[in-house]
């Protein structure tokens, strides 16, 4: 199971952006200034663009979807059971997932954007998938849940993910790095080799690297624990 793109032109007036590469099984972290084309990317890849030249081939990919940075766009449901029963799911259960345990009956868009954002997230991540586009997947989330989603995201992960984020506080554990910069996407490759090329890498990765050490991924707690073995 792969997802290809095949020397992919994405153009909107005066910018583009030129995408090839393979996506092999696993988590995909794709970062890249604002306005880099992160968003049009993933909009692309979920089918919602069409590519001005070049093609996107699914091999072995059969469900696919993408979640939008703004959790409105997605939500269909009166009240928050009905949104969740739209996904096919069982509402006492998300709801507990997504810290929404008891208000189940209240309206969607009665919740704050955070926890729209929670919700819909743990709807997403409750699908079976074999392609799961991310597109900010921590954005409104407060710290705390912003770190849970991580661990939610790693442990329940289809085959091939790819998260499309610019944030740079807290991330997941990924499995390969993708950077847009000058107009292309860059395959930086697996983690752990790939963190030194990565330029627009967090400034807690940036420290670790300037004492000379890789860490094992990119979370904070990956730069501490590099950096406690450097000190032992």
């Amino acid at each position: 199971m792969e997802l290809a793109l095949e020397e992919v032109i994405l153009t909107r007036k005066k910018w583009s952006l030129c995408a090839r590469g393979i996506f092999s099984e696993g988590i995909h972290l794709i970062t890249g200034r604002v306005g880099s084309g992160k968003s049009t990317l993933a909009q692309a890849i979920a089918g919602l663009l069409k590519p001005g030249s070049g093609n996107i081939a699914y091999h072995g990919i059969y469900r696919r979807t993408l979640s939008m940075q703004f959790p409105e766009y997605h939500t269909t449901g009166h009240l928050v059971r009905d949104e969740i029963r739209s996904w096919g799911l069982e509402p006492e259960r998300i709801c507990m997932e997504a810290g929404l345990t008891g208000r189940a009956h209240e309206r969607s868009f009665d919740l704050s954007r955070g926890e729209l954002k929670r919700l819909h997230m743990s709807c997403i991540l409750a699908g079976t998938w074999d392609l799961l586009i991310l597109d900010e997947p921590l954005s409104t989330l407060d710290p705390v849940w912003k770190h849970r989603m991580c661990r939610k995201i790693h442990a329940h992960h289809p085959p091939i993910t790819l998260l499309f984020t610019h944030e740079q506080a807290v991330l997941p554990r990924v499995d390969y790095l993708w950077e847009i910069r000058g107009g292309c996407l860059h395959a930086l490759g697996p983690v752990p080799e790939a963190i030194p090329s990565w330029q627009g890498a967090p400034r807690y990765i940036e420290e670790v690297l300037n004492y000379g050490v890789v860490p094992d991924n990119i979370t904070l707690e990956d730069a501490k624990e590099a950096l406690c073995r450097m000190h032992a």
